[in-house]
């Protein structure tokens, strides 16, 4: 039975494909911003991981950790724990020269109307993360919304295609991606450049979006007919994995699932499970935001959990009842405001 206890189990298991990649990344890892969504998670995995393979290597969280008993966990497995604001320079300045960085910290819900505080954290402060660890590996998360919605029938955009940000959350996303390719191109610093779309949990996630909807009697918005997703803790081994591939000038790589789901298709097959027949509302466009993940299913394999495995287990996650963080993903924008 899936529950809150097993979907971290499965979350932060290492395969022997990140063991085995473990081995080979030199250092230890620090990962910035690592108070998230996916942060905790991606630094047990990576310390499961670490002792799986048998050998020394520090895992460090850098966040703000606010909440009581957030850093717990974390602590218990071994990961090292840093209490910090990254936007203070001195703070920034203590952090210990560490060869190997995936760099999370972002903003992106409440963007309208503070948008200065969305530049300061996406744009400004990745200018002086990649100044302070310029000499080492870094993975920077961005967003597949730098890209313009793109037709279906294209598959999604492709790494090679323009970026064409709508709104200010992708405008200062892209900022970021720029920040972090002036110090590639400057110091020679190892970046990869890490453009998700949509990881799932089954706490939260589009399919879980589409499932309280369904279980709200509220409607479901059909605008972005069709979307790509893809496991968290898939992504989160990539996200690790991918410290080998860090180059200059920088690396840059779709991350998701290679199925294009149709948004219909996912909630009346959730719909089916819950015994609820799910509400739509507006017209299936021809056009979305898309990504072609055929470099990333080449680079890391094929997501550990399918597409379809996905909805089912979003089902289950619904009939058992337990619970979800209540952070939507606002799948259903087309105009980049979050």
């Amino acid at each position: 039975m899936l529950n809150e206890k097993s979907l971290q189990q499965l979350l932060t298991t290492p395969s022997q494909k990140l063991i085995d990649d473990i081995r080979e990344i030199e250092g230890d890892i620090m990962v910035l911003g690592a108070g998230g969504k996916m942060g905790p998670s991606l630094c047990i995995l990576a310390a499961r991981a670490v002792r799986a393979a048998g050998i020394s290597k520090r895992v460090i969280a850098v966040s703000r950790f606010g909440a009581p008993g957030s850093t717990r966990e974390l602590e218990e497995n071994g990961v090292e724990v840093i209490r910090a604001d990254l936007q203070d320079n001195g703070a920034l300045a203590r952090l210990p020269d560490v060869p190997n960085i995936i760099y999370m910290a972002g903003r992106k819900f409440g963007t309208e109307g503070h948008e200065w505080e969305t530049w300061g954290m996406n744009a400004t402060l990745s200018a002086f993360v990649a100044e302070r660890f310029r000499n080492s590996r870094i993975v920077v998360f961005s967003s597949a919304n730098i890209y313009a919605i793109s037709p279906a029938f294209r598959g999604g955009s492709c790494e090679t295609d323009p970026v064409v940000p709508c709104g200010e959350y992708p405008m200062s996303c892209l900022a970021r991606e720029r920040a972090f390719e002036y110090a590639a191109n400057k110091y020679g610093t190892r970046v990869f450049i890490y453009r998700l779309c949509f990881a799932i949990a089954l706490n939260y996630g589009v399919l879980c979006d589409i499932a309280t909807s369904i279980q709200r009697r509220q409607p479901i918005q059909l605008g972005n007919a069709c979307l790509n997703y893809i496991w968290q803790g898939s992504a989160n081994e990539y996200a690790i994995r991918a410290l080998l591939h860090a180059d200059s000038p920088a690396v840059k790589m779709n991350i998701s699932g290679p199925e294009v789901v149709s948004v219909r298709y996912a909630a009346e097959r959730i719909g089916r499970g819950l015994g609820i027949e799910p509400v739509f509302e507006g017209t299936e466009q021809p056009d979305a935001y898309l990504v072609n993940t055929m470099r990333c299913t080449e680079t890391f394999g094929y997501p550990a959990v399918s597409a379809g495995q996905l909805i089912d287990m979003q089902i289950d996650w619904m009939k058992n009842n337990c619970g979800t963080l209540n952070k939507p993903t606002h799948f259903e924008a087309r105009n980049g405001k979050y």
